[in-house]
């Protein structure tokens, strides 16, 4: 199958395509935020801590590479819910593959949101103010590293099951 720019768009099955969405988004997302703030002196351990945070409050900082683990698969369990959000929504509102460039940039957006205003504050984590740099790359990073990547992959589902 070809885009309407002539190009051709590569087609995957459902599972695939969840799969290979899962490992992306999870990477770059990962990867984003191992760079961004080991930059700023924060230690990989302890970022990976921070996401297991969430389910286990203060005392995931104290649990060593055990809560870091937890970390990464809770990590990727996230990163596999935002990629099958995105796949079960395309099916029924099929404008959001015709588009698939606007449609994750916006669902990036939406992820932001929905993680910082709703999932964080609902979890153990300590969340506090962010600094602008910190808001901008969050941004950033959903959108073009999340909604975008998590995008394309349903398109690439999408296109199969034509």
């Amino acid at each position: 199958m070809t885009s309407p720019g002539g190009r051709a768009v590569p087609s995957l099955s459902p599972a695939s395509a969840l799969a290979l969405g899962t490992i992306v988004v999870g990477i770059l997302d990962l990867a984003d935020a191992l760079i961004f703030f080991g930059l700023r002196g924060v230690a990989p351990i302890r970022i990976l801590q921070s996401i297991a945070s969430g389910l286990l409050g203060r005392a995931a900082f104290s649990g060593g590479w055990q809560t870091a683990v937890l970390g990464v698969l809770l990590h990727f369990f996230i990163a596999f819910t935002i990629v099958l959000v995105f796949m079960l929504a395309s099916r029924r509102i099929q404008g959001l593959t015709r588009r698939p460039i606007l449609s994750g940039l916006l669902y990036g957006l939406a992820a932001y949101c929905v993680m910082n205003f709703i999932v964080v504050p609902l979890s153990a984590a300590a969340s506090g103010a962010r600094s602008w740099p910190v808001l901008i790359n969050g941004i950033a990073i959903h959108m073009l590293g999340v909604g975008l990547p998590a995008s394309l992959f349903a398109r690439a589902a999408s296109v199969r099951d034509r």
